[in-house]
C-alpha cells in the first residue's frame, strides 16, 4: 500500500490522470470480454475474478463501449477500439429491438431476460453511441440519430419537458414511476450527441432537460434535487418498500446526484454562455457539498431525508468521482471562486486515493461505511465498470490542460 498523498501529490497533472484511466481500464482488460456469448461480463471480485458469466446487462455493456471508446481517444491500445465494437455489435444482436426500437434492459447470455425500455438504459446507449462515434467507430454515428428518434416518440412527455422513466417492450404500458435520475443521464448522452455529430438539437434537448430538472423540479424541493416524483411530477415524500434495494430508484435528496448536474449544468453553459446555467451549477455545487461533507472521517455521504438529516451516510464511488469532475469544471468556470474548488479537489482526491483506489489490483471500491471500512468483495458489481471514475477524469483532464499552471 502506497503512503498517503500529501499536498504535493500530481492529481492536477493530466499525463497522471491519463494513467489513472488506463490503469483502471486495464483491471478489466482482457478478461471483461465474453467470446462465447458476446458482449461482456458484468461481475469482478477485487483481483479481477469473473463472479457472473451469464447476466448481460445493458447499462453495464454501454459503459464498457463507453469506456474503451475514451481509452481509444486518448491514445490507447488500439484493441480496446476492437472491444468497443464487439460491445457495439452484441448491443446490436441481442439487445436492440429490431421490431419496436429501443434497447431491452437485460438479458441471460444470449436471451433477453427483461424487455422493459428504460430511459435510464436508452441514456447509456445514447452515450456509448457518441462516445464510440468520438473514438472513430463510424457504424456507431448514424444509430445516434434514430435512437434519439426513439426516445421523444415514446419516453417524451413533452407537456412536463421530461423522460418517463420505464415503458412496456411494445411502448404501450408506461410505469407509473417517475425520477430525476434517468433524465439527468439523458442529458449527460445528448450532450455526447452533440459533441459527436455537431447536431444543435441534441444540445437543445440537453437544456430543456437541465432546466426542467434544476429549475422547475428544485424549486419544488428547496433547491437540491429530489429523486422521485408521482405521475405528474410532484415531489413523492415517501420512503416505498417496493424500491428498497433498487440503485435506479433511490429515496432522499441523493447529494451526488446535485454535483452530478453542477458538472453537467457547466459543460451545457460552456457550449450556450448562459449564465443561469452556471449560477445553479454553483447553487447546487455549494448546497450539496456543505451537507454532503464528512470532516470527521472524509469523503462525501450519500444522501439525506427531506428535513435535511442523514440518512444513507455510505461512501459510495461515483459521489465521489462526480464530485471531482464537478470541482475540477467549476475551477475553470468560475475563476472567482476557483481556488475553493481547486482545494475541494485535491481534498477529495486525497481521500479516493487514500480510500477508494484499489492499489494492488487496480479500479476502484464500489462503497465504504462512513469510517471507510470495506463492504464486502466484489470490486465490480452489476453496471459498475468504474464509468463514473473515468468520465471525471477524463473531465479534470481536460481542465488542467488549459487552466494557468499559477492557478495550481
Amino acid at each position: 500500500m502506497p503512503e498517503l498523498f500529501d499536498q504535493m501529490q500530481p492529481f492536477f497533472d493530466p499525463r497522471w490522470l491519463r494513467r489513472q484511466i488506463f490503469e483502471t481500464i486495464d483491471f478489466y482488460d482482457p478478461q471483461c470480454v465474453d467470446q462465447k456469448n458476446g458482449g461482456f461480463f458484468h461481475c469482478y471480485l477485487d483481483d479481477g475474478t469473473v463472479c457472473d458469466r451469464t447476466t448481460k446487462s445493458l447499462v453495464g455493456t454501454a459503459r464498457f463501449i463507453y469506456l474503451f471508446s475514451v481509452g481509444t481517444m486518448l491514445g490507447g491500445p488500439a484493441h480496446w477500439k476492437t472491444i468497443a465494437k464487439h460491445g457495439l455489435r452484441f448491443l446490436d444482436e441481442v439487445m436492440r429491438d429490431r421490431i419496436n426500437g429501443g434497447y431491452y434492459w437485460q438479458a441471460e447470455e444470449r436471451q433477453v431476460s427483461d424487455d422493459g425500455k428504460d430511459t435510464y438504459g436508452q441514456a447509456f446507449v445514447l452515450l456509448a453511441l457518441a462516445t464510440a462515434t468520438k473514438a472513430g467507430v463510424a457504424e456507431a454515428g448514424p444509430q445516434i440519430k434514430e435512437l434519439a428518434q426513439t426516445i421523444t416518440a415514446h419516453l417524451w412527455d413533452d407537456a412536463q419537458q421530461l423522460c418517463v422513466a420505464k415503458k412496456s417492450r411494445n411502448w404501450h404500458w408506461t410505469d407509473p414511476y417517475r425520477g430525476q435520475n434517468p433524465n439527468m443521464h439523458l442529458c449527460e448522452a445528448m450532450i455526447a450527441a452533440y459533441e459527436a455529430i455537431g447536431d444543435r438539437a441534441y444540445l437543445e434537448t440537453a437544456r430543456t432537460l437541465a432546466r426542467t430538472v434544476t429549475i422547475t423540479l428544485a424549486q419544488q424541493t428547496g433547491g437540491l434535487i429530489w429523486e422521485q416524483y408521482d405521475q405528474n411530477w410532484r415531489p413523492d415524500w415517501v420512503r416505498r418498500a417496493e424500491y428498497a434495494g433498487n440503485e435506479f430508484r433511490l429515496y432522499g435528496y441523493v447529494l451526488g446526484h446535485s454535483i452530478e448536474w453542477s458538472k453537467l449544468l457547466t459543460k451545457i453553459y460552456a457550449y450556450t454562455r448562459e449564465s443561469w446555467l452556471l449560477a445553479r451549477a454553483k447553487a447546487l455545487y455549494h448546497q450539496a457539498w456543505q451537507r454532503a461533507k464528512d470532516d470527521r472521517y472524509g469523503g462525501l455521504i450519500f444522501s439525506i431525508t427531506p428535513d435535511g438529516q442523514p440518512l444513507d451516510t455510505y461512501k459510495y464511488y461515483w459521489v465521489m468521482a462526480e464530485g471531482l469532475g464537478a470541482s475540477a469544471r467549476l475551477a475553470a468556470a468560475d475563476p472567482v471562486q476557483q481556488r475553493a474548488y481547486l482545494d475541494n479537489y485535491q481534498w477529495l482526491f486525497n481521500y479516493c486515493w487514500n480510500h477508494l483506489i484499489d492499489h494492488r489490483y487496480g479500479a476502484w471500491y464500489p462503497k465504504l461505511t462512513r469510517s471507510n471500512l470495506r463492504t464486502g468483495y466484489e470490486k465490480s458489481p452489476l453496471n459498475k465498470t468504474d464509468y463514473h471514475p473515468i468520465t471525471n477524469e477524463q473531465e479534470a483532464m481536460h481542465v488542467f490542460e488549459k487552466l494557468v499552471p499559477d492557478a495550481l
